[in-house]
């Protein structure tokens, strides 16, 4: 699997393509996950539920805290209200896909 479907790198930062599930029983980063269709997304546990915004703020938070990065560093594009969403994470895109690939434990190119 690789991180072309789910990881793309910009000049100034990535965007991540992610499938959020809520109410987990922790917040975690789940790692990529393919679906029927052979779409790859990151997994993400967040144990907030999808409440007035609650697990948008848990999943941008989480993503700042695991990558190192100011959580306004880290801004939702789309799916607002899906479960299938796009973050866009500013900062050093090869810094930030290599800490992704420590995280997931997967080789990103």
């Amino acid at each position: 699997m690789t991180a072309g479907d789910w990881l793309v790198r910009h000049a100034d930062g990535i965007e991540l393509e992610v499938k959020v599930t809520p109410r987990a029983g922790r917040s975690a980063l789940a790692g990529p996950v393919r679906d029927a269709a052979g779409r790859t997304r990151l997994a993400v546990r967040l144990k907030e539920a999808p409440a007035d915004g609650a697990a948008n703020a848990a999943l941008l938070r989480l993503l700042a805290e695991m990558l190192g990065v100011p959580k306004s560093a880290c801004r939702l594009v789309s799916g607002e209200t899906a479960r299938i969403k796009r973050v866009r994470i500013a900062g050093d895109p090869g810094a930030l896909a290599a800490r992704l690939a420590a995280l997931v434990g997967e080789r990103i190119s």
